[in-house]
């Protein structure tokens, strides 16, 4: 949604629900929020990522360090501080904000500036709303020096519940994302065959995500009979199984899906272990739908795994996608990542995407995944990258020519 304010005369426009934002703000009491991680610079200036710093943020003795300031109910004094690289971005394609200064080149003149803005547009801010995780300590110590009587507090909720449901746009992205992801998967299983490394495997997919328009994030990798997830010499051999579980980002948001592959043919017992982990991924999307309680996608899970005799060595695990894994809604407070579950209580909107992963650890036949990404909508769900969840065959590619 496009938030409009005067300013001179002319109109201001914040490519997201401002006055959503605005309302967050005012729940937690923030007056002004700083955000400086890459994902909510890029939500709040609409899509802008610094081209120079898409892979690191070292900079010579500093760090790059974007600075989006956004002050409550004023879209007409929002600011955007970046590196004085973005200068050339910002000529293609000037950001939004009334005023963007493209100068700094680490993280303390970065966050002194945007003091100077603050200061410039006569705030006096009672609560600073700040990212504490993406807040390097010189850069949070200057700005603490310059505003003693202000607290600052995370803004981290705030700009969680704000990116929480996503647009059409956003949707497009995380569907292409997930359907890229999975071509690549297809390609690599079909293009090779007996006596790959698993670290060949993972180059390989790297190369097919990125010629589809992917940043590559990572792979975890397992074969065979074992649960070592990491690019390793092991070889895939005949009979072999192999989990594929790999992260491709597409402008921002990730793509993150697993698929199971093996050479030669799989026996009755491996298609009853994918079959019980298909079963379990469908009785959760089934609970997914806007209106419904979060806490029921982990309730149906449980239902099936109840009678599943592999319960033992069975995790199922769902969260939020989009810019960020593991954002909103938050589901389960005993997952991998630390964090409550807020939102089992609450109930799911159209908009939201979610994760949906089930895996067996088999203690003989090995690592036995599905993972998928799951978009609420009114009337129910809908999966992206929806194909290749079967048994994938290795080396089709390679006997067919």
């Amino acid at each position: 949604m496009l938030t409009a304010a005067k300013q001179a005369g002319a109109e201001v426009r914040a490519p997201f629900d401002a006055d959503r934002l605005d309302r967050l703000m005012e729940d937690a009491g923030i007056d002004v929020i700083l955000a400086t991680s890459k994902h909510n610079v890029q939500y709040l200036l609409g899509g802008h990522r610094a081209n120079f710093f898409d892979y690191m943020d070292a900079m010579g003795i500093s760090r790059y360090l974007p600075v989006m300031i956004y002050p409550k109910g004023a879209p007409e004094k929002a600011a955007y501080i970046g590196h004085r690289l973005e200068g050339y971005q910002k000529e293609v394609k000037p950001f939004w904000t009334p005023t963007a200064q493209t100068s700094s080149a680490g993280s303390v003149d970065a966050i002194e500036t945007a003091i100077a803005h603050l200061r410039r547009i006569g705030l006096r801010p009672r609560r600073i709303g700040v990212e504490l995780g993406f807040l390097p300590m010189d850069a949070g110590a200057r700005l603490r020096d310059a505003f003693p009587d202000a607290e600052l507090v995370d803004a981290l909720f705030s700009l969680e519940r704000l990116r929480a449901r996503k647009t059409p746009a956003e949707l497009k992205m995380l569907r292409t994302a997930s359907d890229l992801v999975i071509e690549s998967m297809q390609a690599v299983i079909a293009n090779h065959g007996p006596g790959t490394t698993k670290r060949a495997l993972v180059e390989a997919l790297r190369r097919e995500e990125t010629s589809r328009g992917l940043t590559f994030e990572y792979c975890l990798i397992a074969a065979g009979t074992s649960h070592n997830r990491a690019p390793s010499d092991q070889t895939w051999e005949m009979g072999d199984v192999l989990s594929i579980d790999s992260g491709g980002n597409y402008h921002g948001y990730i793509g993150d899906l697993a698929r199971m592959a093996i050479l030669g043919e799989p026996d009755a017992e491996l298609e009853d272990l994918l079959g019980e982990v298909e079963r379990v991924q469908q009785a959760a999307f089934k609970a997914i739908r806007a209106g419904a309680m979060g806490g029921d996608i982990y309730a149906a899970a449980e239902q099936v795994l109840a009678t599943s005799p592999h319960r033992a060595y069975t995790d199922f695990t769902a969260h939020g996608m989009g810019l960020v894994s593991h954002e909103v809604p938050h589901l389960t407070a005993t997952g991998p990542v630390p964090y409550s579950d807020e939102d089992a209580r609450r109930p799911l909107e159209s908009g939201m995407v979610i994760s949906v992963e089930t895996t067996i650890q088999h203690p003989r036949r090995g690592f036995i995944k599905l993972e998928d990404t799951v978009a609420v909508t009114e009337t129910g769900h809908e999966v992206f990258g929806a194909g290749a969840r079967g048994w994938n065959r290795g080396g089709t590619a390679l006997s067919a020519r």
